[in-house]
């Protein structure tokens, strides 16, 4: 893809790049390839700021989040640095990790996971918190904690549940087994499968098709679903009513409905 990179680099360090593509595509990748991508504090906070940098850049329609290498996604969070963690700082690391997740599933810019690899653990809970997620048909995913006498700890119990239901993420959880890409995408946690050789294509293909849609359109999407899953369906429909008649008023939505009866692209 780098033919197509219109600003080479805006934000680069140790653990994270960020590069602006065309059509408003934004590739963000963990750059710990030599650690299979693993989570520290360094690359939670980078990762926390690019998101950021990326909800507030005017050339970024939708984020696309992957990790460096063939091997691995992120193969979980840094044992390293947490084998000798106190119970205080276990607690600041996993709301570390929960925060910056937190902040992906807020981003007002759709971020698709391209699962490239192992998505273990912090992996995985870190593609779950993403909007949308396309994997390698040779990725293996999992939540391995019980088998190191832990729980998943940056939001994992709450999202695998939302995504596959309380039976799955039990079974995911309690068995701390690697899934496949196949089972996983089965399951309703992977949207699409891609074979490794055409991931990056097809994964830019549903990003570029994602930009060329209104974007506080999406953005309001995300934010309705988002609170449905918290308040329940019924203060859920509440709130897509609220929002779908605010979007009358708004410049991107009379441009789109013109658009249409007029039989050509809307001009966002």
């Amino acid at each position: 893809m780098t033919e197509e990179i219109e600003q080479e680099l805006i934000e680069e360090n140790e653990v994270v790049s960020l590069e602006i593509l065309d059509d408003g595509v934004a590739r963000l990748t963990i750059e710990r390839e030599s650690a299979l991508n693993a989570l520290n504090v360094e690359t939670l906070l980078s990762l926390r700021d690019a998101i950021i940098d990326c909800a507030e850049s005017e050339d970024v329609k939708v984020v696309i989040l992957t990790g460096s290498g063939d091997k691995a996604f992120v193969a979980g969070a840094d044992i390293a640095e947490m084998k000798d963690m106190t119970p205080l700082e276990a607690r600041d690391f996993s709301h570390l990790g929960q925060d910056t997740f937190a902040t992906i599933e807020a981003c007002p810019k759709p971020v698709i996971a391209m699962v490239n690899g192992f998505a273990l653990g912090g992996g995985l809970e870190l593609a779950m918190a993403c909007h949308l997620r396309v994997a390698s048909s040779k990725a293996k995913l999992g939540l391995p904690e019980t088998s190191l006498g832990l729980i998943p700890g940056f939001g994992g119990t709450q999202r695998l549940a939302q995504l596959a239901g309380a039976g799955v993420a039990r079974e995911w959880i309690l068995s701390a087994d690697m899934f496949s890409a196949e089972e996983a995408h089965r399951v309703g946690v992977v949207n699409r499968l891609a074979d490794p050789e055409n991931l990056e294509a097809e994964t830019f293909e549903l990003a570029r098709t994602l930009s060329s849609r209104g974007a506080l359109a999406m953005k309001t999407a995300n934010e309705v679903v988002r609170l449905g899953l918290e308040v329940g369906q019924s203060e859920g429909e509440a709130s897509e009513s609220d929002n779908f008649a605010l979007l009358f008023s708004n410049e991107e939505a009379r441009e789109g409905l013109k658009a249409f009866t007029e039989k050509r692209k809307p001009n966002w």
